[in-house]
């Protein structure tokens, strides 16, 4: 028998300890070990990881990655109400289970990582976008972490992995389609959770990939900004904003400017992005 079936089942831990999920904290507890599991092995091999996780909860998911063979995992909670049903996983894996009382928007992660780190998560929903945003738009590139295996409402994770011929592409999938292979591993039933949130979720794998050191994050955030703002303009009347000569921006990137935001792929934001970066510095009253 493995540690985890030692262990109280889950709802057996969230009676005894009154965690009933807030909705003010975007808690939605996963109480199948089974599913939790997956998860965990959607994030591979974890023997030789220091995994982060935020928003444990009573511990589902914490046990299914101690369980896989996580070196050590890390837990971000803010709920102080979960502390004693993670102490009793922690006394089950000696050693092995951190728990930090924090506000996840306000962790500094980079200060808690090893040498190979993953963030594995199901992310509270209120605050799961800006923590992905956070993580891709840290400086220095590559990463500090190896993965990040997160579960979103189905609505962000297709967001996420949208590529140009997608409807829902947009400003989040031009910045992980930049620095990150993404990929959907699975859905999850709303089901699943307790309570059952309204909607469908998915869990995304996104793996850091090496990108062009000349190409700043806040131009790329900026130019998206404007390109998505009004999506539906052309690109010529939607990027008046960045206060550069359009015509020389679009004959350097082989742009019309007759085209929409939706349907430019990656690398030509990218190839945007560098070439606003050598105008501005052509054109010094030009400032983001």
């Amino acid at each position: 028998m493995s540690l985890i079936d030692t262990l109280p089942p889950l709802r057996e831990v969230i009676a005894e300890h009154g965690l009933r999920a807030k909705k003010e904290l975007g808690q939605n507890f996963l109480l199948d070990l089974n599913l939790t599991m997956r998860i965990a092995r959607a994030a591979g091999d974890l023997t030789a990881s220091t995994v982060i996780e935020v928003g444990p909860g009573p511990g589902g998911l914490t046990r299914a990655l101690l369980a896989a063979g996580a070196k050590k995992v890390i837990a971000i909670e803010r709920d102080e109400r979960t502390l004693p049903a993670l102490a009793q996983i922690s006394n089950a894996y000696p050693g092995r289970l951190d728990v930090i009382l924090a506000d996840a928007l306000e962790t500094d992660y980079r200060a808690l990582s090893d040498s190979d780190t993953k963030i594995v998560a199901n992310l509270p929903y209120n605050i799961a976008t800006p923590l992905l945003t956070g993580w891709l738009s840290q400086e220095p590139w590559p990463a500090w972490f190896s993965s990040l295996t997160l579960m979103f409402q189905k609505e962000v994770a297709d967001r996420i992995v949208s590529r140009h011929t997608d409807d829902a592409y947009g400003r989040l999938g031009v910045l992980a389609g930049w620095r990150t292979d993404a990929r959907t591993v699975m859905k999850v039933d709303r089901n699943a959770f307790t309570p059952p949130p309204k909607v469908t979720s998915a869990v995304v794998h996104l793996v850091p990939k090496p990108v062009a050191p000349d190409i700043a994050v806040r131009a790329l955030e900026e130019i998206t900004r404007h390109a998505f703002g009004q999506r539906r303009k052309m690109i010529r009347q939607s990027l008046k904003g960045l206060n550069v000569p359009l015509d020389a921006l679009f004959a350097a990137t082989g742009l019309k400017g007759d085209e929409r935001a939706e349907n430019l792929p990656v690398a030509t934001y990218v190839e945007l992005a560098r070439e606003v970066g050598k105008l501005r510095r052509a054109y010094p009253s030009a400032a983001i």
